[in-house]
């Protein structure tokens, strides 16, 4: 029994290294093919974005900062404790808000808002998926790990900005999971794109004809603003431009 137990574990072993030998031949021969997104979020990674390009600005106590799609607070918290700016949360899933009011319920330099953003004053289904969650994604594999539906308030970004008293705002993030062709379009139809110093932005490639929009709103951005980095449908950041 023991010499078969020795010769079926000496087989599993082989079959083991034979199975990855192969398979990291196979993927050189022949990579996997990635989508612009995943390769971007590899490169991403690796220079761990998260932690410096995202959270890198010249921002102080004075700052307007408007956090588009606050999830559960993360980059809102990193921006407090290294500026202490005055930071809008704007999140619309019920859960998030309550998980937002308790973390920052204490920090009078953050007001959570339980709201969306978008181009008009709307009421939206949406499919909650944790980071994930978007009106926009509804069917295939997203809709089989969405938990459940729930109905939200979108408010148009230019009314917000003035009832919010915030002419100006020195940094904006962009995260909203399609949502973001909408608030870019009527910030940039508006106007008021140039009163935003830094604009943060997460595009997504889900969206019906994502690539054409993107191109179409970055040809807009790029009159007003540049590029500061740029991971496509990633993270990117549109600098306002400086007048002579």
């Amino acid at each position: 029994m023991n010499l078969l137990g020795k010769f079926f574990r000496k087989t599993s072993a082989l079959s083991y290294h034979s199975f990855r030998y192969f398979d990291k031949l196979s993927i050189r021969v022949s990579p996997p093919v990635r989508s612009l997104s995943e390769e971007n979020k590899i490169k991403w990674y690796e220079l761990d974005g998260d932690h410096n390009l995202r959270v890198e600005y010249d921002l102080g106590p004075d700052s307007v900062v408007y956090d588009v799609g606050g999830y559960e607070g993360d980059w809102a918290a990193e921006i407090s404790s290294r500026y202490s700016s005055k930071i809008y949360v704007f999140e619309p899933v019920s859960k998030f808000v309550k998980l937002l009011q308790k973390r920052f319920g204490k920090n009078p330099g953050i007001t959570i808002l339980p709201v969306g953003l978008g181009g008009r004053n709307e009421e939206m289904s949406i499919s909650v998926i944790e980071e994930s969650s978007s009106v926009y994604r509804d069917q295939g594999n997203f809709q089989k790990k969405a938990s459940e539906k729930e109905v939200i308030k979108l408010r148009a970004i230019n009314e917000m900005m003035q009832e919010l008293h915030t002419p100006n705002i020195d940094l904006m993030k962009i995260n909203i999971e399609g949502g973001e062709y909408d608030l870019l379009e009527c910030l940039i139809e508006k106007g008021l794109v140039k009163n935003i110093k830094n604009l943060q932005i997460q595009f997504h490639d889900f969206v019906p004809d994502a690539e054409e929009r993107m191109k179409r709103i970055k040809s807009l951005l790029s009159l007003t603003h540049k590029l500061t980095y740029e991971y496509v449908f990633v993270w990117e950041n549109w600098e306002l431009k400086t007048t002579a």
